[in-house]
C-alpha cells in the first residue's frame, strides 16, 4: 500500500504524501500570521483602531469610563479636620435647631460653628462640611456666588425636597439628586472610582424612601480588617456623633458617591423648583434604587 511503512513491531505510521507536505506548508505560514497577529504591538495598533471606531460611533465601554479626580476632595478633608469630636447623635427637633443657629450669614460671611450643632445627626453633619468647604473657596478668591444663593443655603426648617438644605436632608438619594438638578459635580456607585472627600449616601437595606435605612457620610477611604473589606467614613454617627467610623463592605447593600466640582452651579438654585417632587414624595412613598439612579443621572 502507497505512503505506509510499517516496523519489525508492526505499527504502520503514515509518510507524508506530496499533498501533506503542501498543506503543513501551509499551516505553518498560517500559524506565523497568526503569531504576528497576537505580537504586543500589533495587538495594541488594532486595538487602538477598534477603540478609536468605537469612540467615531458612539459606543462606549463601561470599562473606560472614568469620573474625573475631584478638584475640591482635599478642601473637604481639611474642612473635616476643622469639626468636632463626639457630641452624641441625635436626629431630633432638638438636634435641627442647633443645626441652624450653627451656620449664619451676617456681613458677605458664612459663619460656621459646628460645635453649637450639637447633638448631631448625619446629613446635618456632611452639610455643615458643604458650607465650611463653599465659604473656604469664597475666602480664597475662588469662588464667587451672588447673596440671593448664599441666602439660599441657610437652614430654615425647609421640608423633605424644599430648597438646597431640603434637598440634602431628604430621604433616598437627596444629595445625589441636588448634584444632578444643579450640575455640581458627577454622581457614580463604583467603589473602584470612590475618593476620600466624596459625599456618599449609604443604604443599609434595599429599601429607598419611606422605609429606607440609609447614612450620609463622606468618603475616607478603603482598608482591611482581618482580611475583609472595611468602608472607612466620617459624619455623625450612632452614638456618639461627629468622628470617624469603619464599616464591613458586606454591610453596605448600595452607596452613591458625590463628587463636588462646579460649585459655582449654586447659582442654579434660583431657577431651580422651589421643591424637588421626588425627594418631597419618598417621605411616605417607596422607590427603588434603580428609579434612585435614574434620577441623579447615573
Amino acid at each position: 500500500m502507497r505512503g505506509i511503512i510499517r516496523d519489525i513491531r508492526g505499527s504502520t505510521e503514515s509518510r507524508p504524501t506530496k499533498g501533506d507536505r503542501i498543506g503543513n506548508r501551509r499551516s505553518l505560514v498560517a500559524w506565523k500570521g497568526f503569531e504576528f497577529y497576537l505580537s504586543p504591538v500589533v495587538l495594541k495598533k488594532r486595538l487602538a483602531i477598534v477603540a478609536a471606531g468605537a469612540l467615531l460611533f458612539g459606543v462606549c465601554s463601561p470599562v473606560f469610563a472614568q469620573i474625573a479626580p475631584g478638584k475640591y476632595n482635599t478642601l473637604i478633608l481639611d474642612q473635616i479636620r476643622g469639626m468636632p469630636t463626639g457630641g452624641r447623635y441625635s436626629a431630633s427637633r432638638t438636634a435641627t435647631i442647633r443645626l441652624q443657629s450653627a451656620a449664619h450669614f451676617e456681613s458677605g460671611i458664612f459663619s460656621v460653628v459646628p460645635d453649637a450643632a450639637s447633638p448631631s445627626y448625619c446629613s446635618g453633619a456632611t452639610y455643615l462640611v458643604f458650607i465650611k468647604t463653599i465659604e473656604a473657596l469664597r475666602a480664597r478668591g475662588a469662588l464667587s456666588l451672588d447673596y440671593a444663593t448664599l441666602d439660599s443655603l441657610l437652614i430654615r426648617n425647609q421640608r423633605d425636597g424644599e430648597g438646597i438644605w431640603g434637598r440634602w436632608n431628604a430621604n433616598g438619594p437627596g444629595t445625589a439628586r441636588l448634584f444632578h438638578e444643579m450640575d455640581l459635580g458627577e454622581n457614580f456607585d463604583d467603589f473602584v472610582q470612590a475618593q476620600p472627600g466624596d459625599f456618599m449616601k449609604i443604604f443599609w437595606s434595599p429599601e429607598v424612601g419611606r422605609s429606607e435605612h440609609g447614612h450620609s457620610v463622606i468618603f475616607l477611604g478603603m482598608e482591611k480588617r482581618a482580611g475583609l473589606d472595611y468602608v472607612r467614613f466620617w459624619s455623625s454617627n450612632i452614638p456618639g456623633g461627629y468622628g470617624e467610623k469603619s464599616v464591613p463592605r458586606t454591610k453596605i447593600v448600595h452607596a452613591i458617591f458625590s463628587r463636588l466640582d462646579a460649585p459655582g452651579n449654586l447659582t442654579h438654585a434660583q431657577s431651580a423648583p422651589l421643591v424637588d417632587k421626588y425627594l418631597a414624595g419618598l417621605l411616605n412613598s417607596r422607590s427603588s434604587y434603580e428609579e434612585a439612579k435614574e434620577k441623579c443621572g447615573m
